[in-house]
């Protein structure tokens, strides 16, 4: 009987393609706090990577998102660097490696992985995904198959969002899928 439950549904995925280094993703930073609060674990919030080559440190930065993913502490990571792009515009790297020591992460790691680029691979893939859907600046948003762009203005986005996300949360549940 558990398998009707509303647990069961799965969640809808909010694609969020970001760069670190962009002053509107900081913006948008508290659209994503309210749909994570309002949705909990129905709504994927997955972070996906469009630096833009203005900022001389968003690839670095994209990079070190994908570490801090891999220590389990993504949008920590995330919101951490974004509240302070002004850091990171001064200071690059050293800072991206001051916030994984300031959240507990392994710094050397970052610091590795960095220079290895085990990650880049990720962020071209993202990057190459998001223009061929059209992205041009951040924050995009991509749900149910439907692109927003927050790059020129985060007005009335989050309540399109919570639009789709409630009618697909809506057709899974009808669906049992």
């Amino acid at each position: 009987m558990s398998d009707s439950s509303p647990a069961s549904v799965p969640a809808v995925v909010l694609d969020v393609w970001c760069e670190l280094q962009c002053p509107d993703c900081r913006t948008a930073l508290a659209d994503l706090r309210a749909l994570r609060a309002r949705y909990g674990d129905r709504l994927e919030l997955r972070l996906r990577h469009f630096p833009l080559e203005k900022h001389k440190h968003a690839f670095a930065a994209a990079q070190a998102a994908e570490e801090a993913l891999e220590q389990g502490q993504g949008w920590p990571y995330v919101e951490a660097v974004l509240g302070r792009v002004e850091e990171l515009d001064r200071s690059g790297e050293a800072f991206l490696i001051e916030v994984a020591r300031e959240l507990g992460l392994d710094a050397e790691e970052f610091d590795t992985a960095l220079i290895d680029g085990r990650h880049i691979l990720t962020v071209d893939a993202d990057q190459a995904e998001g223009k061929a859907i059209g992205v041009t600046g951040t924050p995009t948003y991509e749900i149910g198959g439907e692109r927003l762009d927050g790059g020129t203005s985060q007005d009335g986005l989050r309540e399109r969002i919570e639009e789709i996300a409630d009618r697909l949360l809506a057709d899974g549940g009808a669906s049992g899928a």
